[in-house]
């Protein structure tokens, strides 16, 4: 069998991500924009179990995907899906002495994510996930 095509773009296409999240967002570097994504990818897998986190995980490309999943503290408390300002916050959070995440993080990563994968796949993944993860990740 040869190496799926997604693995042959990984890089490039985790690129473009990140090039579409740092425009969406207005940060000035990718470095920025880096912290941003993991920043909202951590926030909203503390809402999910293992099971549920998998089958999001399964619908990203495959350098998000290892990014979504990495560092991953299974001790760590479960969360319920908040008021977006909350999660925010949480986001904003992580490494705060470098964090330049702006108030429309959660909204510019989603935007950035729905431009770079299979829109119709990711949401009938947050279909069935639970009460709040379709709301995170609108774009809109």
């Amino acid at each position: 069998m040869p190496v799926p095509f997604e693995y042959k773009r990984a890089s490039a296409d985790f690129e473009q991500f990140m090039l579409d999240a740092r425009d969406i967002s207005f940060l000035a570097t990718t470095h920025q924009t880096y912290t941003m994504v993991q920043g909202v990818f951590q926030a909203f897998r503390r809402r999910l179990d293992v099971r549920d986190a998998l089958l999001f995980a399964n619908v990203l490309p495959p350098v998000l995907r290892a990014l979504f999943v990495a560092d991953w503290n299974l001790d760590e408390p479960h969360r319920p899906f908040e008021d977006r300002a909350v999660m925010t916050r949480e986001v904003q959070s992580l490494r705060p002495d470098h964090n330049l995440a702006p108030a429309s993080s959660i909204r510019d990563v989603a935007a950035a994510l729905r431009k770079n994968i299979d829109q119709a796949e990711l949401d009938r993944v947050l279909a069935r996930l639970p009460a709040g993860a379709r709301e995170y990740w609108q774009a809109d």
